[in-house]
């Protein structure tokens, strides 16, 4: 038996003579404690003793390395009860801050099954002899001080990013942490200077082939379905690694990136786990140690309830659960040395152990007060499956918002939707009506036109519909609300008419996400004009579909693509203009608009003003009419002329101008489909 040992801290924790075990398990009758050799094999197991609702241990003589653990939690009650106990399945703890599982990233292991559904594979270990990383002189050496105002956000699928042999790596660096550290350079070339990336928290990547069903051919590259909250992906690790180097990798490759000026945010879903609802008996951590307090259940029934489409919802707020939200978040920071948080389907966290939404949730409340995690970056992704919360999400002055609202507005103005130019004009200015209370800003608006969930870039020009069949859902999967447009063709053409005219949309949406106020994020691979071939919904895909091309985007260079799509962003991060955190007023911008009522109105101009900040005023108009329209420039301000940066009708390279051309006639033709930028520079 183990000595008593300490129910606090929560989790494995070096302690003197060995190492300290505690779980958090209400309600339970017994807990026990799994211990394994480093192959997985049985070692002992040890009842634990329990202070109140915490069971804990002291095990003397064990190695502070090479370990692995799980617990085994009994109740009163069996597996049909509201609490799912079952005490034959070994559980992860939710506490682990490392977790071992399989060695490669998709290779199924020798000791899993394909009828495996116990999660027995994964197991908690640690390593308390490691020397602490070095981070370099000083606790905060290197974080690049970004206000939220003047970033560009890069969202990355890691596994994507390096997976094809494309990238030039070794095999065993592909589609790991330390490919993203190789390819900074291109992070610097492009422009951006934060990542965004999809979630680092171990998963398992095989999940959709632990039974047979119409998605076992798929593995899952985006990561949405966590087995931690406090590991990162072990499988991220070069050459098989494992959990210890994916934890060396990764604080390198975060040291590295900050190095680089480059804040890192990281995607973390805490609104739903990998043990899906009650037709899954995938009993992996929190269902199997108390599913009454980690997920929300319809109070009669006492069923797991689904807001997050994934067959369960976190109870966020339990106090045992936020607790447990908050310390993964300070881990992060702590620990990692991320930037800041992108909470997928935010507004679960918003909902009572009953699901009701709250008016006042205490974990959101909770992260917006800390005094760490409200210095960090706070990003809502503000709607769920039954709450749509873009502008209204509980703020406290601390949080940002994924604008869904101005991707779906862009997109319709752009694409000449009728009744959209005072919503596209809305939109470029701030979002005001969204944003403009309680202390918020321009810059809490994360505008975006693309994002990792639907079209790329190129596929909202070539593609009226997904195209979602390899996803073995018979289509019936993704947004069905794309607000793309085909140009005339679905899919793949070689009519140069309809390739030209794609082209200029998409030079169309970058040029106007760029000019706008608020906080720009991009996609990767939208830099080269990646397509999934209309696939709006690609999760699961390991594969050409889904890797990022590196020899496409040398192709992207040389047409000019890459030049004009980093040249934007460059313009955008060394402008004034284009970098606040105040709405536009007045004295900022000049609407040259007369039709504002007109719905078949489908052309905008404005001035951005300058007011001696010393960019320069900028001029821009919107064509999405099909035909051309003449227009008179203003008079640029005295002892200065307009000049050329940007229009979008031209070839490459006189798409884009960097500074400007010699100038242009008091009277502009701008095209079909098609915008301008001009800048204000001094007289020769």
């Amino acid at each position: 038996m183990p000595y008593t040992g300490s129910a606090s801290p929560l989790g494995a924790s070096p302690a003197e003579g060995g190492v300290n075990f505690a779980l958090a398990a209400p309600h339970a009758t017994a807990v026990t404690l799994c211990l394994y050799n480093a192959d997985n094999s049985p070692l002992q197991e040890l009842k634990l003793h329990n202070t109140g609702d915490v069971w804990h241990g002291l095990v003397h003589g064990l190695p502070l390395s090479g370990i692995l653990y799980g617990f085994r939690v009994s109740g009163a009650e069996g597996p049909d009860s509201p609490y799912r106990w079952d005490d034959t399945r070994v559980l992860l703890d939710p506490y682990a801050r490392l977790v071992a599982g399989r060695a490669r990233f998709g290779q199924r292991d020798e000791r899993e099954g394909f009828q495996e559904r116990l999660g027995s594979l994964f197991r908690g270990t640690f390593d308390f002899e490691a020397e602490p990383f070095d981070w370099g002189p000083g606790e905060e050496t290197g974080r690049p001080d970004i206000a939220t105002k003047d970033l560009v956000i890069y969202e990355l699928p890691l596994r994507c990013f390096t997976a094809s042999p494309t990238s030039g790596l070794p095999e065993g660096e592909r589609g790991g942490f330390l490919g993203l550290k190789d390819k900074i350079p291109h992070l610097k070339e492009l422009g951006i200077n934060a990542v965004e990336l999809l979630p680092l928290f171990e998963y398992d990547e095989l999940e959709f082939q632990r039974s047979p069903n119409p998605r076992d051919h798929m593995v899952n590259v985006w990561g949405y379905s966590h087995l931690s909250f406090f590991a990162p992906m072990s499988r991220f690790a070069a050459d098989g690694g494992g959990p210890l180097a994916a934890d060396r990798e990764l604080k390198e490759t975060v040291k590295a990136l900050h190095a680089a000026g480059i804040q890192v945010i990281v995607d973390v879903v805490y609104n739903h786990t990998a043990e899906g609802g009650d037709d899954d008996p995938y009993l992996l951590s929190w269902r199997g140690i108390n599913a009454g307090v980690y997920y929300q259940q319809d109070p009669a029934s006492h069923a797991i309830l689904n807001f997050s489409g994934c067959g369960n919802t976190v109870a966020a707020n339990h106090p045992l659960v936020q607790d447990q939200i908050l310390t993964s978040l300070r881990w992060w920071v702590e620990e990692y040395h991320v930037d800041g948080f992108r909470f997928d389907l935010a507004p679960c966290l918003c909902r009572g152990q009953d699901g009701e939404p709250l008016a006042t949730p205490p974990a959101i409340e909770a992260m917006s007060k800390d005094p760490m995690l409200s210095k960090v970056k706070l990003i809502a992704e503000p709607w769920d499956l039954g709450l749509y919360m873009v502008g209204s999400f509980p703020n406290w002055d601390s949080w940002k918002e994924w604008n869904g609202q101005y991707r779906d507005d862009v997109r319709r103005f752009i694409k000449g939707d009728a009744g959209f130019k005072q919503k596209f004009a809305t939109r470029l200015a701030g979002s005001s009506d969204l944003y403009n209370y309680n202390k918020r800003k321009a810059s809490d608006s994360i505008n975006f036109v693309i994002a990792h969930d639907g079209f790329t870039l190129a596929d909202s020009v070539a593609y009226n519909e997904k195209h979602n069949d390899a996803n073995g859902e018979f289509n019936r999967d993704g947004t069905n609300d794309n607000f793309s447009w085909n140009c005339g063709v679905e899919g793949e053409t070689s009519d140069p008419g309809v390739l030209a005219l794609r082209a200029r949309q998409m030079r169309n949406l970058h040029l106007a996400l760029m000019l706008s106020q608020g906080t720009p994020m991009i996609l990767a691979g939208d830099e080269y004009a990646q397509t999934r071939h209309g696939n709006n919904n690609y999760y699961g895909h390991d594969t050409e579909l889904t890797h990022y091309d590196w020899e496409k985007l040398e192709e992207a260079k040389q047409s000019g693509w890459f030049r004009f799509y980093a040249g934007l962003i460059h313009f955008r991060t060394g402008h004034p203009l284009l970098g606040r955190d105040e709405f536009l007023g007045p004295q900022d911008v000049t609407w040259h608009e007369s039709s504002w009522e007109d719905p078949e109105s489908r052309f905008l101009a404005f001035t951005l003003h300058d007011r001696g900040q010393g960019g320069g005023d900028i001029y821009a108009a919107f064509n999405a009419h099909g035909f051309s329209v003449d227009v008179d420039l203003p008079l640029p301000p005295p002892g200065q002329r307009w000049a050329r940066v940007v229009d979008t009708n031209l070839p490459s390279p006189r798409d884009f101008t960097p500074g400007g051309n010699k100038g242009v006639d008091p009277r502009y033709n701008i095209q079909c489909f098609s915008s301008i930028m001009l800048l204000a520079v001094p007289v020769e």
